[in-house]
């Protein structure tokens, strides 16, 4: 059973909502367009923006760490939310791409915060972010958490083959970060949890980090069956979808913004169109300049709509991560209602 969900069962203290307080962002100062890419593939600009819709994405620098990342982020969030850091008891980072096993980077980047919180590691690879935020919201409704940080920070330019014509013109690097508070009506409804591990081979490290240690093999790259995984998310993710949205008692039409993970520009314009979301209902594509930033897609798209002022005051929003989902409304300042799901 997940840790969060065991707290709420056990916790004795009187239940209460959550909310997302603020959101903040960090992306790295270089950015990298198409024609760079395709210097190290066989491709061209042309054929990434037809399959995907990415026109650059960042490459995070030498200085620009997983964790260093996630800081910035985080201290932008809390400065958006007004929330006092001594106020802020959980910090859950979101990763599929820090490299170092021990120690975890969650209390690192609570200790860069000033803060004396609890510090957890979260990997669910693109659906990392929902995870983290189902058991942020479970902790801080149930009265174990008063407010957390739920970051997603990943430095995919590390762990994707840059000579990979199948997946080195997807990733890029940042960070996106949220803060979880209480609240009297619940701003963040039921998640739908799930997951699918007999698709584990569809995005995968191609080797262990044994084989590295032991044989002095090539580095283990990230690899993804790409058409397969197309598919799988276009089939799948709709009717996710629409039980996030049945569990939170709306209806599609309900739906100012919908944020799905930032995968692929034909994925996300196939699962609006299943979904035959209404015109008034924005779209997160923030994957054109950004890439796909697995665990840190979806809370930089959404502050890209926030920033854009795409998302109005006590708008509902459905987040999906892969393939993990959340709905929002509101609350104080632009802040959402949720319900969600999770399919890593």
């Amino acid at each position: 059973m997940a840790a969060g969900r065991l707290t709420a069962c056990l916790s004795t203290r009187a239940p209460q909502g959550s909310r997302i307080l603020g959101v903040g962002a960090y992306r790295p100062a270089r950015v990298v367009g198409n024609d760079e890419i395709c210097a190290h593939i066989d491709s061209s600009d042309a054929w990434i923006r037809r399959r995907s819709g990415i026109v650059s994405r960042r490459f995070a620098g030498p200085g620009e760490t997983v964790i260093s990342m996630a800081v910035d982020a985080a201290r932008k969030a809390l400065a958006q939310a007004g929330t006092d850091p001594g106020d802020v008891d959980l910090v859950l980072l979101a990763s599929m791409s820090f490299l170092e096993q021990a120690p975890a980077a969650a209390p690192r980047i609570a200790d860069q915060l000033g803060l004396r919180a609890a510090g957890v590691d979260l990997s669910a690879a693109c659906a990392g972010f929902c995870h983290a935020l189902g058991h942020a919201s479970a902790l801080v409704r149930c009265g174990d958490s008063r407010t957390a940080l739920v970051i997603g920070s990943e430095r995919m330019s590390d762990i994707v083959d840059p000579t990979d014509r199948g997946a080195a013109f997807l990733f890029g690097d940042g960070a996106g970060a949220v803060v979880v508070g209480a609240a009297e009506h619940p701003g963040v409804g039921p998640v739908v949890w799930g997951s699918d591990g007999s698709r584990h081979d569809l995005i995968a490290h191609d080797r262990s980090w044994l084989d590295l240690r032991d044989d002095r093999a090539p580095w283990p790259y990230l690899r993804m069956l790409g058409p397969e995984v197309f598919r799988w998310a276009t089939e799948t993710v709709p009717a996710l979808a629409r039980q996030a949205v049945d569990a939170a008692g709306l209806r599609m039409d309900d739906l100012a913004a919908f944020i799905p993970h930032q995968a692929n520009a034909r994925i996300i314009d196939a699962v609006a169109k299943s979904l035959r979301l209404p015109p008034h209902t924005v779209v997160a594509r923030d994957v054109v300049h950004t890439g796909n930033t697995s665990a840190a897609s979806i809370p930089l798209a959404m502050d890209h709509l926030v920033a854009r002022g795409q998302v109005a005051t006590g708008a509902h929003a459905l987040l999906v991560g892969r393939y993990g989902l959340a709905d929002r409304p509101g609350g104080r300042g632009r802040w959402w209602r949720a319900a969600g799901t999770s399919r890593s």
